[in-house]
């Protein structure tokens, strides 16, 4: 009977230690876990540009209209209208800055052009959807816009790796010509990292999607989906695709991330986010 009732306290003790080692796991996971997508405060002033306000997608853009997007006419029209703009900037060939969203300008002007690989002599001949608007520079973007008054998110396209410093400097150069509201964004983490340790001052932010939306491959696009790529860069704000966000995403709102949507087509984003990124309609300026 005493081996037994010996073997029984093993046994409990035994559930007990695995149950506590289980605990302890599941919080050290839990901690590791935050480590990763911990974000980065930003002061006041950083934010105040950006917050409560409504920024044109590639600028306020209407194809019917003959204002393609990430045109110097969208701009404008942002511009005249009080928008913010977010814009996309790539490097050309020959180290220049300019707007692009995509890679490839097939959608943009009918011809398989690809930014990366061409000089701007090239790509200026090229036309934005049939109009007589060209790709323009980041600098006669921002000339626009500065003249506007109206904050900018610029998002840095991922770029291969042995560009990148090129493409960041650059962009980097160009913000630092003007006296304006700027910000900059990207999918790719290292880049957020790059302009964290030489432009810390400058608010800066990790685009991130569902997995499904995310051009990577599976395993990876689920690490940036949960924002576990936040420990190389800290940023900001988290720039998140409208839809379902992962728990992670709102631990990182909760531990101070500045919350920006994109890309609203209603008003609907404006009661959860601190700022909107919209396309295809027109809401106020700013919002409440």
């Amino acid at each position: 009977m005493s081996d037994k009732k010996d073997n029984e306290v093993i046994a409990v003790n035994k559930t007990g230690k695995a149950m506590l080692l289980g605990a302890g796991l599941l919080c050290a996971a839990g901690a590791l876990n935050l480590y990763l997508i911990a974000p980065d405060r930003s002061r006041e002033e950083q934010r105040r540009p950006f917050l409560h306000r409504n920024f044109g997608h590639r600028g306020l853009y209407d194809a019917a209209a003959g204002i393609p997007e990430n045109s110097l006419a969208a701009f404008r029209a942002a511009a005249e209208n009080g928008y913010g703009v977010e814009l996309d900037t790539r490097l050309t060939r020959d180290g220049k800055v300019v707007i692009a969203h995509d890679g490839d300008l097939f959608r943009m002007t009918g011809e398989h052009v690809i930014v990366e690989e061409s000089t701007l002599e090239e790509l200026r001949k090229l036309r934005l959807q049939g109009t007589e608007e060209t790709v323009p520079l980041f600098s006669e973007a921002l000339d626009v816009l500065c003249k506007g008054g109206v904050p900018v998110i610029v998002e840095v396209k991922t770029t291969p790796r042995k560009r990148r410093d090129a493409l960041c400097s650059a962009v980097l150069a160009e913000l630092d010509k003007r006296d304006g509201d700027f910000c900059v964004e990207s999918f790719d983490p290292w880049i957020v990292r790059w302009f964290r340790f030489h432009a810390p001052d400058l608010l800066r932010g990790q685009l991130t999607s569902q997995p499904n939306d995310l051009s990577q491959p599976p395993v990876v696009a689920w690490l940036h989906s949960r924002l576990m790529f936040n420990f190389l860069c800290r940023p900001q704000f988290i720039a998140h695709h409208v839809g379902k966000k992962s728990l992670n995403a709102r631990l990182a709102h909760w531990m101070g991330a500045m919350r920006v949507t994109w890309t609203a087509h209603d008003r609907a984003e404006e009661k959860r986010s601190e700022a909107v990124i919209f396309e295809h309609f027109r809401p106020p300026v700013q919002y409440r």
